[in-house]
């Protein structure tokens, strides 16, 4: 593994010094246990174990809610509470007078799996975490707290002509796709 310099972040010379990059890999790498936790013993996937979790910490939540604390889209959000649904981990209830509306509870089997499931995922994390001492683990919270608080404030400042809209085609509108002869 090399390490980027301090300077290689602020100026990337290539995708190993991207921020975002490199935060995708972690994810990727230290997220690999979890999710053979999550669908091999449990069989639920990641994004169901988020909203468990979610629902769990702070209760009933409508299904936008839901996307927006997991910073998940909608259209998989539903589909995922869907899947809980099915499988009586959780509970979806149209709201009085508006059956267009609703809130998504645990049910108590649910309930349960959180708590079976979450002293497993805390171990994984404190197994991650075990390669930083104390002093770095504490700089590295208030890293990313201010990194996330900075992008935030950032959101709304860079490329503001651009929209991402995957419903109306998205990059395909940039880049239409050609049929290519013998494909």
């Amino acid at each position: 593994m090399t390490l980027t310099t301090p300077s290689r972040l602020r100026q990337p010379q290539g995708l190993d010094d991207l921020l975002n990059y490199r935060l995708l890999r972690l994810f990727a790498v230290s997220g690999a246990p979890v999710i053979r936790l999550c669908e091999g013993r449990y069989g639920i996937a990641r994004r169901e174990w988020r909203l468990l979790a979610l629902l769990a910490a702070h209760g009933p939540l409508s299904p936008s809610e839901l996307a927006d604390r997991g910073d998940l889209d909608r259209a998989r959000t539903s589909r995922a509470i869907g899947s809980l649904v099915t499988k009586r981990l959780a509970l979806r209830v149209a709201r009085p007078g508006d059956a267009r509306r609703a809130v998504v509870t645990l049910t108590d089997e649910g309930r349960a799996l959180y708590d079976e499931l979450f002293p497993q995922v805390a171990a994984i994390n404190r197994a991650v975490l075990a390669a930083l001492d104390d002093p770095l683990l504490a700089a590295l919270d208030e890293a990313l707290q201010r990194l996330t608080a900075h992008a935030a404030q950032l959101n709304q400042q860079l490329v503001p002509d651009a929209q991402a809209d995957r419903h109306r085609g998205g990059s395909r509108r940039r880049w239409p796709t050609h049929d290519v002869p013998g494909g």
